[in-house]
């Protein structure tokens, strides 16, 4: 029987430690003078509550390790619990959403996807703003942390061939994920704060620059308008692809950057492979947009730029309808969506380690037909990986393509048109934030789908952010009797 107790008190910490962070929307509702102010106090006192009785019904676990099956129930649930209590400011004050609603915006927030189903987000009171941003935030430090301290402990879709460079935590998880988040979240705090200043240099309004520089940084891309990024002008757009592609690189390579080591970014091959990727989809969009004539060749640029990097990265920012630059266009975005950032950074989707080892295979077993009698090994970045990796990595496709087939196929059982369907399914599963279409592209949102759509992207938008394998495992039999 697998011991809950020290699950539950680490959660529970984690849950008080949520409450009190809702004195931030309380006191910008109460400084503000919005409607509603005291709900943020009432969520915060109960928020706290809860997890405080969480802590003394598991006062007596023993936290100083835990088991594979207790660190998978630990990954899995707090993406579980928090959009619980995350979700209830927006049942409570503004806008007053509905159930479902209010858990897809929660959970879109705290898995850094960024769609949302909230209109006129110029109207909403500046404590529900707020909110969501520091929940991508809170979003896109946790998921730097899982990626880095258990992913590749639980070895989750091949993340274990990064356990040697994102530190040794076997056997000793909870004390070395302590001392790793300190430092990553001076390095994330550092971060964010350096976001926050070019903002406000480029002339946006301190409270505008705090939350877009949250959703920035954990590249959750919900913006305070409709509009999106397309509210600010040339100079906050340059600052924001600075930072989103700050964030969707190796967190631990920041880490040795600071202890004085700035090799092992330098020469990081997904980091190349990464950059590369923009390049090559900038260019494109550039040279059809400019083709066409649809804008001239500075504004073609920056607007490609942005998109391509918020897409990629997973952010969801938009400067512009990009729906409306055509098919080609179009195809870029939902091939961009499927691609990501890299390991162990704030980014989603797939990853870009993973396409190379899946090349390096090809490539492996391609030689292999050419010299049958020689033993050869998929290799990255100068070093063989094993078949345990390998088998790990293939596993993920399959489960992510499978997986996004079926809810394509459940969405349109569900009422949604084709394109739609596979969109919404690509950006939840993907955690990327607005689909294609007009209904949940760019410039539209989640709103108009049904209860069951958006309650089948919400459970969605938690597998894609959690691997999908790391929730998948404790629905097996197998995994409780262990």
């Amino acid at each position: 029987m697998i011991d809950l107790r020290p699950v539950g008190y680490v959660i529970g910490w984690l849950v008080a430690a949520f409450g009190v962070s809702m004195i931030a929307p309380l006191l910008a509702d109460l400084t503000l003078h919005a409607e509603r102010q005291m709900v943020f106090a009432y969520t915060a006192i109960v928020t706290t509550l809860a997890g405080a009785a969480m802590v003394l019904s598991c006062a007596n676990a023993d936290v100083r390790s835990l088991t594979i099956q207790q660190s998978f129930l630990f990954a899995c649930g707090i993406w579980v619990v928090f959009p619980l209590f995350g979700a209830a400011p927006f049942v409570l004050g503004e806008p007053g959403a509905g159930v479902i609603d209010a858990l897809f915006e929660s959970m879109s927030a705290l898995t850094t996807t960024g769609g949302t189903v909230f209109n006129h987000l110029e109207t909403l009171p500046p404590g529900t703003l707020l909110w969501r941003g520091q929940m991508q935030w809170f979003g896109g430090l946790g998921i730097v942390v899982v990626a880095i301290v258990f992913l590749p402990t639980l070895k989750v879709g091949g993340m274990q061939f990064f356990r040697s460079e994102a530190f040794d935590t076997l056997g000793k998880i909870l004390p070395r994920a302590t001392e790793i988040a300190l430092s990553l979240t001076s390095i994330y705090l550092l971060t964010t704060v350096g976001c926050i200043a070019g903002y406000l240099w480029t002339g946006m309004t301190p409270f505008d620059a705090l939350v877009h520089a949250f959703a920035t940084v954990s590249t959750g891309g919900m913006a305070n308008y409709d509009a999106s990024f397309g509210q600010f002008g040339a100079g906050a757009q340059y600052v924001c692809i600075v930072f989103m592609l700050l964030a969707a690189l190796p967190f631990v390579r920041y880490i040795q950057l600071v202890a004085g080591s700035a090799r092992p970014l330098l020469t990081d091959s997904q980091v190349h492979a990464f950059f590369a990727l923009i390049g090559v989809f900038v260019l494109a969009l550039v040279w059809r947009l400019t083709a066409e004539g649809v804008m001239g060749p500075l504004e073609a640029t920056r607007h490609a730029l942005f998109n391509v990097v918020s897409i990629i990265t997973g952010t969801g920012f938009a400067t512009v309808d990009y729906g409306g630059w055509g098919s080609f266009a179009v195809t870029l975005f939902f091939v961009l969506g499927l691609i990501g950032g890299c390991s162990g950074s704030t980014a989603c989707s797939v990853k870009v380690f993973r396409y190379q080892l899946l090349i390096s295979a090809v490539a492996a077993e391609v030689r292999r037909l050419h010299s049958p009698n020689r033993v050869i090994l998929p290799r990255y970045q100068g070093r063989p990986v094993d078949d345990e990796t390998m088998s790990s990595v293939m596993a993920f496709f399959m489960l992510f393509y499978l997986s996004l087939g079926v809810l394509t196929v459940l969405l349109v059982l569900l009422g949604l048109e084709p394109l739609t369907a596979i969109s919404a399914a690509a950006t939840a599963l993907a955690n990327v934030g607005p689909g294609l279409g007009p209904e949940i592209g760019p410039a539209g949102n989640f709103s108009g789908l049904n209860d069951a759509a958006k309650a089948l992207l919400t459970v969605a938008m938690l597998l894609g952010r959690l691997e999908l394998l790391s929730v998948l495992v404790i629905l097996t039999p197998a995994f409780w009797r262990a």
